[in-house]
């Protein structure tokens, strides 16, 4: 006769394991598109209009240097984009 509580032990962790692979995908691709949103988000200076004239250029600049954000030759697009970043928005 065979032990049926290793079988059970072992049929269990094979499904456990595969939840785990299967739940650790899908985190993976939302991860992708929250991403990806997020780029779209910065892609274009219409679609982060509102985000890009909250802050008025004296303050912008400050606080981009404040965070050792490089402001030389970029745009405002950018230097948001990266402080955005930096403050833990994505």
């Amino acid at each position: 006769m065979t032990n049926d509580s290793r079988r059970q032990f072992l049929s269990k962790f094979f499904l456990h394991q595969a939840g785990r692979c299967v739940q650790g995908f899908e985190d993976g691709l939302e991860e992708a598109r929250r991403k990806a949103d997020f780029d779209r988000f910065f892609e274009s200076y219409e679609s982060s209009y509102a985000l890009t004239l909250a802050y008025p250029d004296e303050i912008l600049l400050e606080t981009a240097r404040m965070y050792g954000i490089e402001t030389e030759n970029r745009s405002k697009q950018e230097i948001v984009k990266e402080l955005f970043i930096k403050k833990g928005g994505f």
